[in-house]
């Protein structure tokens, strides 16, 4: 894996850019990185502020800005606030960086930077069906399953597995045969998308990696 010292360096020219792509907004690192929690599996979490007016027009320029810092694959958007008018959660997930550091982008206007809870269960704000992907939701839970496990949080991997089966409608669970189970899902949903199939594989390797092989 990088060395440590590289995510910090990622996560800090990430706010640079972001912060350079739309005047009067601000971005900081929150989570693991920002307390000095961090492990060697841990994502990088950036809260950025945006001025409302500017709130589309952030949106669509921070990603050309994150580009910039470095190649971008792709790009997800939290359901949950996928229509949001003040509020968005990217994923955003670099080329040639390990799976484990995606960058949660957390965007709030500055009308409701202070309230954690905007739009939380609001049915307007959530995206339609057709707006997101399942499939790559459940790689996600792959990866996380992944990290899980290497952080010997067992319960936590099993119900990231059985979430991510759920979430494509696959009759199937986590056996605790861990590399298994994550290679079984991450199968799964590139046959429900053959456009993730290179990133299922890529998933397959990082857990027969940290897991074992995957029978």
């Amino acid at each position: 894996m990088a060395r440590d010292t590289d995510r910090a360096a990622l996560a800090a020219e990430a706010c640079t850019a972001l912060e350079g792509c739309c005047p009067g907004s601000s971005a900081e690192l929150t989570g693991s990185l920002a307390s000095g929690t961090a492990d060697s599996f841990s994502d990088i979490d950036i809260g950025w502020v945006v001025p409302d007016a500017r709130f589309p027009d952030c949106l669509a320029r921070g990603v050309e800005a994150l580009g910039e810092v470095r190649p971008v694959d792709s790009v997800r958007s939290d359901p949950d606030f996928h229509r949001s008018d003040r509020r968005r959660l990217l994923f955003v997930r670099f080329a040639g960086v390990p799976l484990f550091w995606r960058l949660d982008l957390n965007v709030r206007t500055a009308s409701v930077a202070d309230d954690p809870h905007y739009d939380e269960g609001n049915p307007a704000a959530r995206a339609r069906e057709d707006e997101w992907s399942r499939p790559a939701s459940a790689l996600a839970n792959a990866v996380g399953a992944v990290k899980a496990v290497a952080r010997k949080r067992d319960d936590e991997a099993r119900g990231l597995l059985d979430r991510g089966f759920a979430r494509i409608s696959e009759n199937d669970r986590a056996t605790g045969d861990w590399a298994y189970d994550v290679t079984r899902l991450a199968h799964a949903a590139a046959l429900r998308d053959s456009a993730l199939t290179d990133l299922a594989a890529q998933v397959i390797e990082l857990a027969a990696r940290h897991l074992g092989s995957g029978t």
